[in-house]
This record gives C-alpha cells, sequence and structure tokens, in this order.
C-alpha cells in the first residue's frame, strides 16, 4: 500500500524537487523526513532518503576536505554519461575489475594484486561493434557497503546513476558466496537486477505541458484516475509517465521517490585461465539457473570479452540507430 503521507509531508518533497544545491537538497530532505510518520509502511521510504542524504553529505564532506574549487574533488559519485550505455562495474576486491578495464577499454588503470586499489571510479570506453558502452570500474564492494562502509556510499550510487551493471566475481574462490554479498548490498540498497512485473518511470523534463499518464500495462489495484491523484498529490502536473506490466499504486509512490530501481545485469565469472574453475563455472550456472546472463571470461588472456559485449547488447536492448546520408 502507499504510505499515505501527510500533506506537510508532500508539501515539503516539493521543496526537495525544487532545490537548486545539492547541500539546499540535503537540507531539505531531513526537513522532510521530520514530517514522514515512522511506520512499517514507511520504512523503505526513510531508510532510501537517509541513503540520499549519506551521499549528498559524503560528497560535500570530500569537496571539503580537498579545497572548494579543486578539481580533484574526492571521488565522483556520478559520471556523465558517454556512448550508446553506461555501465557500472560491480565486485569485491580482487576479482579482476581494473583488469577488465585495461582489456576492453582506452582507460589507464593500475592493475594490481594489492586489495582496494581502486579509490575513485575509473570510466572508459569498451567497443562491441558499432556501439560504445562506457564501463565505470567502482571502488570494491563489500560487506556492509550499503550501511555507508568503505566507499560503498560511492560504488552503489554508481551502480543507481548507471543504465545496467556488471558483477564481477573470481572463478577461483566461492563464486556464490561472492555473487550473494553483491545481490545482498544492491538490494539493501533497493536496486534489483531481476526484471520486475512492473515498472513505471517519471520523466519531468517536460515543464510546462499537462501531466500525461501512457499505460503500456495493468493497473492491479488501482485505476488511471487514482494514479493521477497520487502525482497531484505530490505536486507532479507537468511530467510524463509510462507504466510498463503489471504496476500496483505503492509502485507509481516509489518511482516518485526513486526508492526502488531496476537495473540489467551481467554476470562476468573471471579467472577461466586457471585451473579447477570449471568446476566453479557450473555450480556458478547452476545457482543463478538462468535468472542472469553469465559469462565466462579471462582478462588475462582476453577470452569471453566478445561475448560480454553481446549479452550487455541484448540485456540492454540496445538499439542501433543508422544515419543515411542526404541526397
Amino acid at each position: 500500500m502507499p504510505t499515505n503521507l501527510p500533506p506537510e509531508a508532500m508539501d515539503k518533497w516539493e521543496e526537495v524537487e525544487a532545490a537548486r544545491t545539492p547541500r539546499e537538497k540535503m537540507q531539505k530532505m531531513q526537513e522532510f523526513l521530520k514530517y514522514v510518520p515512522q511506520h512499517k509502511g514507511t520504512m523503505k521510504l526513510r531508510g532510501e532518503i537517509k541513503r540520499k542524504i549519506a551521499l549528498i553529505r559524503n560528497d560535500l564532506e570530500e569537496k571539503k576536505r580537498k579545497g572548494v574549487g579543486k578539481s580533484s574533488g574526492g571521488p565522483k559519485l556520478f559520471i556523465e554519461k558517454e556512448g550508446s550505455a553506461q555501465i557500472a562495474l560491480i565486485g569485491m576486491t580482487n576479482v579482476g575489475k581494473s583488469c577488465l578495464m585495461s582489456a576492453t577499454t582506452n582507460s589507464k588503470v593500475l592493475v594490481t594484486p594489492t586489495p582496494f586499489s581502486t579509490h575513485e571510479p575509473v570510466p572508459g570506453i569498451m567497443n562491441y561493434g558499432d556501439i560504445q558502452f562506457q564501463l565505470i570500474e567502482a571502488p570494491a564492494l563489500m560487506k556492509g557497503s550499503s550501511d555507508g562502509r568503505g566507499t560503498g556510499n560511492v560504488t552503489l550510487g554508481l551502480a543507481r546513476n548507471a543504465d545496467g551493471v556488471i558483477l564481477m566475481v573470481d572463478l577461483s574462490r566461492n563464486p556464490i558466496e561472492q555473487l550473494e554479498l553483491i545481490l545482498v548490498e544492491l538490494e539493501k540498497s533497493h536496486i534489483l537486477v531481476n526484471k520486475p512485473s512492473g515498472r513505471v518511470t517519471i520523466d519531468r523534463r517536460h515543464a510546462g505541458t499537462a501531466l500525461r499518464v501512457i499505460l503500456l500495462g495493468h493497473l492491479i489495484d488501482c485505476n488511471m484516475r487514482d494514479v493521477e491523484d497520487l502525482l497531484r498529490e505530490y505536486k507532479i502536473h507537468d511530467a510524463i509517465v509510462r507504466i510498463n506490466g503489471d504496476v500496483k499504486l505503492e509502485d507509481v509512490e516509489d518511482a516518485i521517490f526513486e526508492t526502488t530501481i531496476y537495473k540489467p545485469a551481467v554476470i562476468a565469472a573471471n579467472k577461466l585461465d586457471l585451473k579447477a574453475t570449471e568446476t566453479n563455472l557450473r555450480i556458478l550456472k547452476q545457482h543463478v539457473n538462468g535468472k542472469l546472463p553469465v559469462i565466462a571470461i579471462s582478462c588475462e588472456h582476453k577470452v569471453g570479452l566478445e561475448e560480454l559485449g553481446k549479452a550487455l547488447f541484448d540485456r540492454l536492448g540496445v538499439i542501433r540507430v543508422y544515419t543515411k546520408d542526404p541526397g
């Protein structure tokens, strides 16, 4: 069920949306939380707002520590998108993320066995035919990343901002333990990698136009009037809202706050070249049971990289656009 926020909270959320600077947005979010009642129905919302506040606070503190105006800043929470799609490369330490970046992109990365050697995001362009994927190597994920441990806020922020994710595991170690840790941390951050039955997107870039709700699926416990009324309660009057699949009214509210999001994912099982990894690969595929593509690769020997590109292409549903010369 929707959280049924009081009118004061909805008014405060409008102020959050109107905030012009990160500091102002953080302050407005803190004020918004004061008006959100604490009960089971608001747990997910409160947790997500607190996570967003922590992300902004971390970014502001890093900029202050490094010096205002300096280009070095701290670890960037967001990287400007390039290419056909931005892909966040997520995994534990020493699984070969830097090696994959070196093997597939033009980025200059330090490939070292030293744990946690990647401290900030590293972008690079991976070519697949005439398609360019922007890979972002994120700092290593660990248990507790979703609670802000280590660089967890940065890594999970990159995953939320990307168009898709590569979940990277090391076949020379227990791949199931690694995968489950990644999935748990993503889930705690309300990031889904298995496609939900329904999806709601809200495009607010159409200021000045009337509210449009495009129904491409089915509404489970409500009708179009209920959806429009809910949007207007949150002062959303000029946006294009698309509803795909089977959707409940609470899914629409989740989309307003961007609490739970879906990211297409591919599992990259690295170090296939090492001995006794075929057994772990078979066990991993049995565990995943076809829910996600599992691509066996060896970054060291550049094996399986073409298959990885194809899996990304298929999973993200990238559409090629060809231009025709005039005349």
